[in-house]
């Protein structure tokens, strides 16, 4: 299992944990590019999470910060998590679950 495999099945254990509806995009000749690694939702909230193994040394493209971005820009909640901020992605969860969006 690749380091950025073992961070997403730690992600999804996560979402799981808040009852969260997640699924993992499939980058295919007919969907877009750069989207990210799993898109959830909570509580109405989209949010569209970017995984990587760890982000000092791996950072997303400029094609998925775009992505991120416009996630954001369009009321959605975006982040790019590696093993290191995980506690992050639960604190996004908990503001989203109790209505205190970061």
């Amino acid at each position: 299992m690749t380091p950025e495999k073992k961070v997403k099945n730690k992600v999804v254990a996560i979402l799981k944990t808040y009852g969260c509806y997640y699924f993992y995009p499939v980058a295919t000749g007919w969907g877009s590019s750069g989207v990210p690694d799993i898109v959830a939702c909570l509580d109405g909230y989209f949010v569209g999470i970017e995984v990587k193994a760890d982000m000092k040394k791996n950072r997303p493209t400029t094609l998925q910060q775009r992505n991120l971005d416009a996630i954001t820009e369009n009321g959605g909640v975006s982040m790019v998590v590696d093993a290191d901020s995980l506690d992050d992605l639960i604190g996004v969860l908990e503001s989203l679950r109790y209505g205190k969006r970061q």
